[in-house]
């Protein structure tokens, strides 16, 4: 993962203190030594633009909590955040530390294996209407576009924060919006009423020319941030009664793509061109990924591979 940092002077610093750490260590092979360094200056890079921490004695469980959210939101196996999560305690046990780090069972996170095609991560119709609401009741319009972005035209949360306001205007006129995606891929996707009218509503409180839900004062990782610590904030109150889906904001790219997948199977397409279909939509190529957000769809009904 690269972060574009935005906060340079305060990651320098972070280094440097890792850096001293790094030079005393004798525990470890090479190979995990530097697998975990790389990790814990990932991790520096995000505390600099997301949180300003200016020493890694201060990190403590909210940053973690934080930062496994965003590594899942932007599609990091849980291989690859536990390791990450032991690198920041290995280093975290070898500094003078104001507080102790909470285990992966500790962290209220579930650290799910992604298993191809099993795990139903979708939100019901009642779950997103009440996370809506929570947003309109703050008058955070700009949570709300994201919201429908994810939920009715399967964007991924970086994608939605890359938006300005050419974009958004492009968008308004065609009826669809083209988005760059992993790999520089470009798809164009349509956009329903319920996305026209937040974005116009996001256009009409941002300047020309500037991104539609990054304020000029705030690094595009913290503006994230935001957005995923309310959802994380308010999910248990809206969450249906005895569901256990885990609920994050990538779980709105599972709605939309197992709904757009049994409206095209329902307006006659067969079930291996719709799995194509909802792939491109998706910006996705491997049919394993896409089996990931089709979990919810019976599988008697899906194309198998």
């Amino acid at each position: 993962m690269r972060i574009k940092i935005q906060q340079v002077g305060i990651y320098e610093t972070l280094v440097a203190q890792l850096d001293r750490i790094f030079r005393h260590n004798r525990q470890g092979s090479f190979h995990t030594k530097r697998r975990y360094y790389e990790a814990m200056k990932r991790f520096c890079a995000y505390l600099a633009d997301v949180y300003h921490l200016q020493k890694l004695s201060n990190i403590s469980g909210k940053h973690l909590v934080s930062y496994v959210i965003y590594l899942q939101d932007t599609g990091k196996s849980a291989s690859t955040i536990k390791t990450d999560l032991a690198a920041i305690r290995f280093f975290h046990d070898k500094m003078d530390h104001k507080y102790t780090l909470p285990s992966n069972d500790e962290l209220g996170i579930t650290l799910e294996r992604r298993r191809f095609g099993q795990d139903d991560r979708t939100w019901s119709m009642t779950e997103f209407n009440k996370m809506l609401g929570k947003a309109l009741a703050i008058d955070r319009y700009d949570f709300i576009l994201a919201l429908y972005l994810a939920r009715y035209a399967g964007l991924r949360i970086h994608e939605c924060f890359r938006i300005d306001t050419a974009t958004a205007e492009r968008a308004l006129r065609e009826n669809a919006i083209t988005i760059k995606g992993k790999g520089g891929k470009v798809r164009t996707v349509p956009i329903n009423e319920q996305i026209a009218i937040a974005m116009r509503k996001q256009l009409e409180r941002t300047p020309r020319g500037h991104k539609l839900l990054v304020p000029d004062d705030m690094p595009t990782d913290r503006a994230i941030n935001h957005l995923q610590f309310f959802i994380m904030r308010h999910r248990d109150e809206v969450r249906d009664v005895d569901s256990d889906r885990p609920m994050t904001f990538h779980g709105l790219r599972h709605t939309y793509a197992a709904e757009k997948y049994q409206e095209l199977v329902d307006s006659g397409k067969g079930p291996l061109d719709a799995h194509f279909e909802v792939s491109r939509l998706l910006g996705h190529e491997r049919p394993d990924v896409t089996n990931i957000y089709l979990a919810s769809v019976r599988k008697s009904d899906k194309h198998e591979q």
